[in-house]
């Protein structure tokens, strides 16, 4: 029970009673209740750092100014792209440019268990079921006057369809084990990146929610379609790096080459990681084409195994630049062991565990490959 002289001092604060002895599932409860009551899903203030669309691309342009038309409206947006190519970034601009004044709570709908989904998106109410000690707030009601991201929409199950569907459509929510309708103003922005039309046609996806959620859409183009953008994104990630860590880097132009040549099945995301990698190789140095790492510069194949511009890249940066020694020496051995162990991992990751064909890209002897698997003692699955 709560005091009474502390609500008279406090008329405006919101107080949870636990019971003696406390129970944890009680505690849990309130803990997860007062975590919520307090802020979105995600920190806007990881947000800021984040909303900026990188790019001069055509694709990038055409992107910026589907974002400038849709932001100020009401529309609901479904932003297709493969995973990587920056679907949050988009739906955050969207939402810092719509004037909307509440938050921008994202949720993921392929990480969350089914069976929790219901209760993480609308909230439930005390008694719901077991463990629901007190009731609990969803993120359309912490999203209220914002915009709610429902990332992956596409892995949402049917039941969680048509229950989306009706808060499309009528605007209110009710909380699991509650009857009572709460209005709910707030801006939806869906993003996957599976073939809806496909999953539709599968019977895995409604085709009524569908078009209720692509009422605007917009595409991402994969990394590998726009070469140009890797420059501006690999300067962005490390002036991001420099401003938080007080580290920096130079890429050279060898090695850029290399970049914009690469695949990118990753895309975005991947680019992000590799430069955090390279500020720890390089810090405050130049990174050049021999410190990339293999699946960079196996991606495409000349006569003698390596792609031409990656060729050219080695001997240019060969030409110009020394390996740096540390002032206090460095064990030779047990550096050129690291790379030679890095090199059998990517090959074998290539090569989906088969040791032959690592082998085979490596160029070696399967006999001496797993002869050098077991000095190593690398463990494959």
């Amino acid at each position: 029970m709560i005091h009474p002289e502390l609500q008279r001092q406090y008329p405006w604060a919101r107080f949870h009673s636990l019971e003696y002895p406390i129970r944890l599932d009680a505690l849990s409860a309130v803990l997860d209740e007062i975590h919520a009551s307090h802020g979105p899903a995600r920190s806007d203030v990881r947000a800021a750092k984040i909303v900026r669309l990188i790019g001069d691309s055509a694709d990038m342009r055409t992107v910026r100014r589907l974002v400038e038309q849709v932001a100020p409206s009401s529309a609901t947006v479904l932003i297709n792209g493969e995973s990587g190519t920056g679907k949050e970034v988009v739906a955050r601009q969207i939402h810092e440019k719509s004037g909307r004044k509440g938050p921008f709570v994202a949720v993921n709908c392929g990480a969350i268990p089914e069976h929790l989904l219901e209760s993480e998106l609308f909230g439930h109410e005390r008694g719901a079921f077991t463990g629901a000690v007190a009731a609990r707030a969803g993120r359309f009601e912490l999203a209220q006057g914002g915009t709610f991201f429902l990332d992956e929409i596409g892995d949402m199950p049917a039941v969680m369809q048509v229950k989306l569907l009706r808060v499309l459509e009528e605007r209110t929510i009710e909380r699991v084990g509650g009857s009572k309708s709460i209005p709910v103003d707030v801006r939806l922005i869906a993003a996957t990146h599976r073939d809806l039309p496909k999953r539709i046609e599968d019977g895995k996806f409604r085709e009524d929610l569908y078009y209720r959620l692509s009422v605007f859409p917009i595409d991402i183009s994969p990394l590998r379609d726009r070469p140009e953008d890797v420059p501006p994104l690999a300067a962005e990630f490390i002036r991001r790096m420099h401003s938080d860590q007080a580290v920096s880097l130079r890429i050279s132009e060898n090695a850029m080459r290399i970049l914009q040549d690469y695949a990118w099945p990753g895309n975005v995301r991947e680019l992000a990681n590799l430069i955090e990698r390279l500020l720890v190789i390089r810090p405050n140095g130049v990174v050049a084409a021999r410190d990339l790492p293999w699946p960079l510069v196996a991606s495409g194949h000349g006569e003698d195994g390596l792609p031409d511009v990656v060729n050219a890249a080695f001997v240019a940066d060969s030409a110009d630049q020394r390996l740096a020694l540390p002032a206090e020496g460095f064990d030779l051995k047990e550096y050129l062991a690291g790379i030679e162990r890095d090199m059998i991992d990517n090959a074998l990751c290539e090569a989906d565990g088969v040791v032959q064909r690592a082998a085979e890209l490596l160029g070696i002897g399967r006999t001496t490959l797993v002869e050098k698997i077991r000095r190593y003692e690398m463990k494959r699955d």
